[in-house]
């Protein structure tokens, strides 16, 4: 079977936002029919590489490709098959949710049922409330709606649960992943690891306008190798001192955060705690197993720019 073309392909992006080098020569691609995360600290360039992708934003450089097409010079023509979640929707305050929805829907061949698209948000009951009295979380459920309403094969979701509460982020997450169901394309931005973690296929971790890593989470938190101890305490130990105790490299992963580059072993765990109950050091966590993806995140983005090893940098 012939392999489908990807969805989105971004080669040497180059985005400047003014002064400021918002993306620095950004490289990645999200295959059709998969959900891809663009994970990274506030202020990365995720935003700024999604608007870019939707045609908002002009390049400086690089290359990119969005359903065949590139956003710059065919917005027009992808507008029909690409769907935009942004975080803020410049909405006008006094419209309602449900007007709002069946004149959306009037722009596209084949919506779905305005209806039933706020019944599935959980906004059928306030679909005569007008938008500024709505919650932010409902705010957001309704951006997701006017995204979802001409069926989409392409979704842009930028932070998609940003300021929504607990049971919002359920009903949310749950549309992302029905999206996913349907095999339809989905590229999210996020800095919720959680998020990532729960809704992607992929996920590409972005900080200071450059990819620092890009694979499946699996890859991502097996590329560091084979298992190791890993626990909390003070910041800025005596990693060496704690190193000849226990016979093994002891790294400061990020400040109060270490790794112990061994085997896991009981006798690992007892010189571990055994050295910092001497020196009147709390423990706050301890634990064995490879690298999480919260552990990949803290690495990349406290300051090693290296790819992880065996992901995929393109």
């Amino acid at each position: 079977m012939q392999e489908r073309e990807p969805a989105v392909e971004v080669r040497d992006l180059v985005v400047d936002r003014g002064d400021v080098r918002a993306v620095d020569h950004v490289s990645f691609v999200v295959p059709a029919g998969t959900t891809t995360a663009l994970l990274g600290p506030n202020g990365a360039g995720k935003t700024s590489t999604v608007e870019h992708l939707e045609g908002y934003l002009p390049r400086a450089s690089g290359s990119v490709s969005v359903l065949g097409s590139d956003p710059s010079r065919a917005r027009r023509e992808l507008a029909p098959r690409v769907g935009i979640m942004l975080q803020q929707g410049g909405i006008q305050t006094a419209v309602r949710p449900g007007e709002l929805l069946r004149q959306y829907a009037s722009f596209f061949a084949d919506p779905e049922d305005p209806a039933e698209l706020l019944e599935r948000v959980g906004l059928l009951e306030r679909s005569r409330t007008p938008y500024r009295r709505l919650s932010g979380g409902e705010q957001q459920r309704l951006s997701l709606a006017l995204a979802l309403i001409g069926r989409p094969e392409l979704l842009f979701l930028d932070e998609p649960t940003a300021g929504v509460d607990l049971q919002g982020r359920d009903l949310i997450r749950s549309l992302v992943r029905s999206q996913a169901e349907r095999g339809r394309t989905v590229l999210l931005t996020t800095h919720d690891l959680a998020e990532a973690e729960q809704l992607a296929d992929r996920v590409v971790i972005i900080d200071h306008g450059r990819v620092l890593a890009t694979g499946t989470p699996g890859e991502l938190t097996s590329a560091g190798g084979g298992e190791d101890l890993r626990f909390g305490a003070a910041a800025g130990l005596d990693t060496a001192a704690l190193g000849d105790t226990v016979g093994a490299e002891v790294v400061e992963v990020t400040p109060g955060h270490y790794r112990v580059d061994a085997a896991p072993s009981p006798e690992l765990v007892a010189a571990v705690t055994g050295w910092l109950a001497a020196a009147r050091i709390p423990l706050n966590d301890l634990r064995a197993g490879r690298e999480s993806l919260e552990d990949v995140f803290r690495r990349l983005t406290a300051g090693d720019r290296g790819a992880v090893p065996g992901t995929d940098r393109r």
